[in-house]
């Protein structure tokens, strides 16, 4: 396997085969706590992504020194030490977002795909293989959260990019997009229940595209020649 298909394969399954939120189904408690906007799903997502990077590649750069009998809490120590030092970013830079997502930042520690990443993959890869998983892993985990967010948004409020003021300053006070002229909003969609019937719906269409794409593969491939035709 060629260095540029090993890439391509882990970048397939951050983005999608094995996406952590469509597919592996972890760290659905922010998932589901944030998603009520696109804007806060973004800033969740983000900061989930930056936290499996740098974990990531510490965990790849120190895998060698780490002793198998202590490694786990030593992930913890380190994701912990990132999670933080985002925090205190947050606070300093983005502060009325930071206050939006709450306690869910510091739990960015406990979600169980950034410890899974650290102890299934890199742990056992390079610091550049591990880099490039925890991007395309985070970026699919943002990509999940910032569907679902829009999801929630458009049909609870009918607007997409409200507040988008608290991540991208004064400028973007105009972003804010009304879809719907006069909309009352529907509660389900910003309710608890409503994150847990729209990700599933996202999940069954994943499925379903899955599905049609194999589909699709297997009546366009080509068929190997009978011999005793030829």
């Amino acid at each position: 396997m060629t260095m540029w298909t090993q890439y391509r394969q882990i970048i397939t399954e951050g983005l999608w085969t094995n996406n952590q939120a469509f597919v592996a189904l972890l760290g659905l408690c922010p998932l589901l706590a944030v998603s009520n906007t696109l804007i806060n799903s973004l800033g969740l997502g983000l900061a989930t992504t930056m936290t499996l990077v740098c974990s990531n590649v510490t965990v790849s750069t120190i895998r060698k020194v780490i002793p198998s009998e202590i490694r786990l809490p030593i992930f913890v120590l380190v994701i912990a030490a990132i999670v933080t030092a985002i925090e205190l970013m947050m606070k300093a830079y983005f502060f009325e977002l930071y206050k939006v997502l709450g306690i869910f930042i510091p739990l960015i520690v406990t979600n169980c795909a950034i410890i899974g990443r650290a102890e299934s993959y890199a742990s056992k890869h390079s610091p550049p293989k591990a880099f490039l998983d925890g991007l395309f892993m985070g970026l699919g985990f943002t990509l999940a959260l910032v569907l679902l967010g829009s999801v929630r948004e458009i049909l609870g409020a009918g607007t997409l990019f409200s507040g988008a003021a608290l991540m991208f300053g004064e400028s973007a006070v105009n972003w804010k997009v009304v879809l719907f002229e006069d909309y009352s909003g529907m509660l389900l969609a910003i309710l608890p229940p409503g994150a847990f019937i729209g990700l599933g719906l996202l999940i069954a269409l994943k499925n379903r595209m899955d599905f049609q794409f194999k589909v699709h593969r297997k009546v366009f491939s080509v068929q190997p020649l009978d011999k005793g035709n030829e």
